[in-house]
């Protein structure tokens, strides 16, 4: 029983990934699903499609990989965060998932805050501001909105939760996973029983807390069969997606900064011990690894606002590249490639479900300002490329101002696998970004943390020594300096000229609060 396997459960679409001890990809399969929009922001799913997707890519890979199910020994999840799952006694869903984008509980983060002050919230949860993606405040949504479905739920799961309890049938959930609930103390590693209360829910609602990496439990026969694998096959604790992506690229101690330009933008850099930024503008997480912390700043929509474009204004593309076995991603980003940089003066914000950090804005919204006659789709997908290492970069300069200089940046998620986009980010940051060899990160790092938990290594030390590869150093190009300076420059102008109409857009939240 020699190989792993690394499961990550993103935004819109589940990956599974398999690895022999050695970090060598054996195989990967994406299966992806769309979300249930309205237009009042809401964001949902139906939690069958992360298990009927689950269970694909996991059954895929392991045909593609033509190994015998039982040479797998464990696994691990890489997760999205703050997707909320209610469930039932029986572990049935109540209601759909409430998605990690979903901005419905805007009075609930009011009330809360009224509360709790956002100085106690980061103190004791690492988050520092109350906004309506934590789990905390959906969960008060439910109870405030729905009662039949308040009464209704047993158990308040995550995504990652959610599918070790079909794998195995244990409810349990790690304090990676739950450091931006807004329930967890990251300090002394326990629930926060305040904000509990004031929710309504208790301990035995939200799950059995472990460490990143803790073993959970064999595979259930129906799990087994379910997934193609064996009962032999260990299910183990994972962390939250941008922790695991770290932990894929090497990135365990400090020093060093990954970032990860999937559906979300995520920056990562590891401390030894937890940071609380004087001016709340940065979260601070539990790691992958046990009794380790991080500086996690984020985007909620970077690859996501591409891949929006490219559903909205590629359908022909799409059919065509599909049709003779292309990635429509590599036609648009190839366009963008030809465009030169600043985008012919076209200055995006990525921000189609609200900004989070540095800004925690959830009224923030899209924008392409400075269109001209001239500009043609690809200088839209450019500008969309650069608004997103714009977002890098105003978060990046945080952390090296809280953390020290950083000379070197990591590269992971979908967008690593564009030239066009590497090298975008290095010139806006003028600084050297490698390109991480293994480009389901994510899914590594869950093999990786699953390899430590059942002995094969003895840490992850150990691990990242053996299954770790970096690839491609691109260097800034110092011509693009200037232009890129001034991009940054109407990139942040761009946004604070518009807060206030955002504010005033979001419309009379803070009046009907006053009458609850």
């Amino acid at each position: 029983m020699s190989l792993f396997l690394g499961i990550d459960a993103g935004t819109t679409e589940l990956k599974a990934a398999l690895f022999t001890i050695d970090g060598e990809l054996l195989g990967v399969d994406r299966q992806e699903y769309q979300l249930i929009t309205s237009p009042n922001s809401w964001i949902e799913l139906n939690p069958e499609v992360y298990w009927n997707a689950c269970c694909a890519a996991v059954r895929n890979v392991v045909a593609q990989a033509q190994v015998p199910p039982g040479d797998i020994a464990s696994l691990a999840i890489s997760s999205q965060a703050e997707t909320l799952i209610p469930v039932d006694e029986a572990g049935r869903p109540t209601r759909h998932a409430i998605v990690w984008l979903d901005n419905r509980a805007t009075e609930e983060a009011e009330l809360i805050g009224r509360e709790f002050s956002a100085e106690e919230v980061f103190h004791v949860t690492g988050q520092p501001e109350i906004t309506p993606t934590w789990p905390a405040c959906k969960i008060l949504w439910i109870r405030r909105n729905e009662p039949d479905v308040f009464e209704r739920t047993a158990k308040y799961l995550l995504v990652e939760d959610y599918l070790l309890y079909r794998m195995t049938g244990q409810y349990v959930t790690e304090y990676s996973l739950q450091t931006s609930s807004i329930m967890l103390d990251i300090i002394r590693k326990s629930w926060w029983q305040p904000m509990l209360d004031f929710v309504g829910v208790t301990p035995d609602s939200l799950g059995r807390l472990i460490e990143p990496g803790g073993l959970v439990a064999p595979l259930t026969p129906a799990a087994a069969e379910a997934l193609a694998l064996w009962t032999s096959t260990v299910a183990v604790g994972g962390a939250i997606n941008q922790a695991m992506g770290a932990v894929g690229a090497g990135n365990i101690m400090p020093n060093v900064v990954t970032e990860t330009t999937g559906g979300a933008l995520a920056v990562v850099a590891t401390l030894d011990t937890p940071e609380f930024d004087p001016w709340r503008r940065l979260p601070c997480h539990y790691h992958a690894i046990k009794d380790t912390y991080c500086l996690l700043a984020w985007g909620q929509t970077a690859g996501m606002a591409l891949r929006w474009f490219r559903d909205s204004f590629f359908q022909a593309e799409v059919r065509d590249a599909r049709w003779g076995g292309q990635d429509p991603y590599d036609i648009m980003t190839r366009a963008a490639g030809e465009v030169p940089a600043g985008a012919g003066g076209l200055v995006a914000l990525p921000h189609l479900e609200g900004a989070a950090c540095p800004e925690f804005d959830p009224a923030a919204r899209g924008v392409f300002y400075g269109v001209a006659l001239k500009h043609t789709r690809a200088h839209f997908i450019r500008a969309i490329m650069e608004s997103v290492a714009y977002m890098l970069r105003k978060n990046l300069d945080i952390v090296e101002e809280l953390g020290g200089e950083v000379a070197e940046i990591r590269s992971l998620g979908g967008a690593g696998r564009s030239d066009v986009w590497l090298q975008i980010k290095a010139d806006v940051l003028q600084k050297p970004v490698v390109r991480v060899l293994v480009e389901e990160a994510a899914c590594l790092g869950a093999a990786m943390v699953s390899t430590v938990a059942i002995g094969a290594y003895p840490d992850l030390r150990e691990a990242t020594q053996h299954m770790v590869i970096l690839g491609e150093t691109f260097e800034p190009n110092p011509d693009h300096r200037a232009v890129y300076e001034d991009g940054y420059q109407g990139y942040l102008e761009l946004y604070e000229r518009l807060r206030p109409m955002f504010q005033r857009r979001r419309g009379g939240i803070a009046s009907e609060l006053d009458s609850v």
